[in-house]
């Protein structure tokens, strides 16, 4: 097994993916290759700006961004990068096959996750299949992770979409701010009841939302959020986003 990537000189590198996985850092890595378009599709490539990175990733379809912006919201994930490894390798009849996965996600622990996004179940065919096959036994070898990720349930989709609105660092607010709502939530409470205890609404929720974001604060995200949904200070995990 193979793996091609690109270097920081900004050229194309191929090494043994048992080195690579180990002295890579493909959250860093540009994509090895660029994201198609599909003629009659609704999305295409884009950029979803990343708390995690501090800049912008690169992703191909809207099953991608949605699973990219799950995973930036996730505390463990410290890392992010839209196809930044080809791997290649020989098959059982000695044919060179290869796959570039969609996502990498560097988890806080060192692992990694390989994933692939499809927006239907069975995308890809039957080529897609063999490549899991292959890349789940190579991601094992080194204690990573490769996925096709569903799609996610949509009411929580919606919620995390509502707060990657605030994901930015400029809605925590100035002056302590951001310490001031997370003391209104020592205690669960409808979150239009702790704002109103901080301030104005107008400047308060912007800081609730980012919190609600980063996991400073939790509220339960499968049921569509409201004014009066039960939000609380997160107890331990915290991590800065």
């Amino acid at each position: 097994m193979q793996a091609v990537f690109v270097d920081e000189a900004g050229l194309l590198r191929q090494m043994p993916w048992i080195t690579a996985a180990t002295e890579v850092r493909f959250e860093h890595a540009p994509p090895v290759a660029a994201f198609p378009v599909v003629p009659g599709r609704r999305w295409g490539p884009g950029w979803w700006w990343s708390a995690t990175m501090g800049r912008h990733v690169a992703h191909g379809s809207a099953a991608m961004r949605a699973q990219l912006m799950l995973l930036d919201r996730d505390r463990q994930v410290v890392g992010l990068s839209g196809r930044p490894v080809r791997l290649v390798w020989r098959d059982e009849r000695s044919r060179v096959r290869s796959w570039v996965p969609q996502m990498f996600a560097r988890y806080a622990d060192g692992s990694g996750l390989l994933a692939d996004c499809p927006g239907v179940e069975g995308a890809g065919g039957v080529r897609a299949q063999r490549a899991q096959t292959v890349l789940e036994v190579v991601c094992a070898l080194m204690g990573w992770r490769y996925l096709r990720l569903a799609p996610p349930d949509a009411v929580m989709a919606a919620n995390v979409r509502w707060l990657a609105g605030y994901r930015h660092p400029r809605y925590r607010g100035a002056g302590g701010l951001e310490e001031a709502v997370l003391g209104a939530f020592t205690q669960p409470r409808p979150l239009i009841e702790g704002v109103v205890a901080v301030g104005d609404p107008l400047q308060i929720l912007p800081v609730v939302y980012h919190a609600l974001w980063a996991g400073r604060l939790e509220a339960v995200l499968d049921i569509p959020l409201h004014e009066r949904v039960m939000v609380q200070r997160a107890s331990d995990g915290e991590r800065e986003r």
